[in-house]
């Protein structure tokens, strides 16, 4: 079983920046894709950034690309991503995602089997 712990939420003003990390327990690096998701109050969870671990492909929502980079630190079983520029659109709930067996699309809710609780960010204007 994969336990995911997300940190590193809070609030912050239009243009700041955070890094969220996710700690997971029994990370098996070459096992697993890895994505953070996020949900906004009234609508759907939507992949924000993922990673292939495998051979460390990453992939970004439209929406975040060029602001939001993922990485991940083998050793220390932390999966991060770093968020710049934010807007108060990025306000929303941020949840880690493991998924085992990484099939189809990687920013796909359907892919994951594995997720935190979640972190929320605030961005105010």
């Amino acid at each position: 079983q994969v336990q995911l712990v997300e940190s590193g939420g809070g609030s912050v003003q239009a243009g700041g920046s955070l890094r969220l990390s996710c700690a997971a327990s029994r990370y098996t690096y070459r096992r697993y894709c890895m994505a953070w998701f996020r949900q906004a109050p009234g609508k759907e969870r939507e992949g924000v950034a993922a990673i292939n671990t495998i051979g460390g492909s990453t992939y970004y929502a439209d929406s975040v690309k060029g602001r939001f980079t993922i990485s991940q630190d083998n050793a220390k079983n932390t999966l991060y991503l770093q968020m710049n520029s934010l807007q108060p659109e990025d306000t929303a709930m941020y949840y880690c995602a493991a998924g085992s067996t990484c099939l189809g699309s990687l920013l796909s809710f359907s892919t994951y089997n594995y997720w935190g609780q979640g972190t929320q960010v605030t961005v105010s204007s």
